[in-house]
């Protein structure tokens, strides 16, 4: 049964990302079809190959981050080591949903003498700090972005609302969600479910990922590393628009709208195949982008992101067993 259970996990994300790339490629027309193959012929890879620089340097800072949160263990692992089970963690996520959060630690505690339910415990540091990131980002997304939302909203509100007022249902629609979350909360607090249970493991998570970086003795050197690392993301992203002529004028909140729904796309589906590409379609189209052109553009930036994991993750399994045989053959000549 846990076998079949584990196979669906990774089937049924997979199928349905290659069910939505028949879906969107059915309802192209053929002259779409032509300007796809037409975008990718003429895209220019110099801002391509810049995009991947900038990922790479965001692993790498990435790697430097975790010793900060490895440091009270007694130990901070080598830079090498470190980076390459990041990436080794990366592909592993590929191939199965959360893998390389178990990889990861794995593999550095094996190599460094390291406990691993310790180095998992790093990871919860990152994550918050990652997920706080995001939400800001999506929050100020919305700020800067309010006025297409809310001519969006308003409009699909005012045709059903007949004399409502629409400040009237904001302020009802608001009074509803504090007064659902109250009683969640409450209901949640007192609950034996499982389910409550998790929940409840997974805010505790959170919070206590919150103070340890709060009491980390380096958390500026942390928070520096935090910054650039999204930085970075945003960064390969961004430059990525120049490689086609007609999305190098998307002002920069539509790049960081497109940023926001194809970090969520590969949230929700493993790897985002075939959700990263339509999200950054439906998210162009808002800013003007022909259809074709905002989908060639999700498939560079998911082709061309998805590729240089998998090569550095690939290659980072020799490489690691490499610079630790180096480093055992270096203790033993200076005994």
């Amino acid at each position: 049964m846990k076998s079949i259970l584990s196979f669906l996990k990774v089937a049924l994300p997979l199928a349905f990302g290659a069910f939505l790339i028949w879906y969107v490629f059915k309802d192209l027309t053929q002259q779409e079809k032509e300007e796809l193959y037409a975008s990718f012929a003429s895209a220019n890879y110099f801002w391509i190959f810049l995009s991947i620089s900038f990922g790479i340097l965001s692993h790498m800072s990435r790697a430097i981050r975790w010793k900060y949160t490895i440091q009270p263990l007694g130990k901070t692992p080598g830079f090498w080591n470190s980076f390459f089970t990041v990436m080794i963690g990366y592909v592993a996520n590929l191939a199965l949903p959360r893998l390389g959060e178990v990889t990861r630690p794995g593999l550095l505690g094996k190599y460094e003498g390291l406990p691993f339910n310790k180095l998992f415990g790093t990871i919860v540091a990152e994550r918050v700090a990652d997920l706080v990131i995001l939400g800001s980002i999506m929050a100020g997304i919305v700020f800067v972005e309010f006025d297409m939302l809310k001519e969006l909203l308003f409009g699909y509100l005012e045709q059903g609302s007949g004399n409502i007022s629409i400040e009237k249902i904001l302020i009802i629609a608001g009074a509803a969600v504090i007064g659902l979350a109250a009683l969640f909360f409450l209901m949640l607090s007192k609950s034996d479910n499982p389910i409550s249970r998790k929940i409840r493991e997974l805010v505790r998570g959170i919070f206590e990922g919150l103070i340890s970086i709060v009491k980390m003795e380096n958390k500026g050197y942390f928070l520096m590393h935090t910054a650039f690392i999204w930085i970075m993301y945003i960064g390969m992203f961004w430059v990525c628009f120049f490689c086609l002529e007609e999305t190098s004028s998307v002002p920069l909140a539509g790049v960081v709208a497109s940023f926001v729904m194809g970090s969520l796309a590969i949230v929700f589906v493993q790897g985002g195949l075939g959700v990263f590409p339509l999200a950054i379609m439906n998210t162009l189209l808002l800013y003007g982008v022909s259809k074709s052109g905002a989908l060639a553009l999700g498939w560079i930036l998911w082709t061309s992101q998805t590729l240089m994991v998998i090569v550095l993750g690939v290659a980072s399994i020799p490489l690691l067993r490499f610079v630790n045989r180096n480093k055992k053959i270096e203790s033993a000549t200076s005994s």
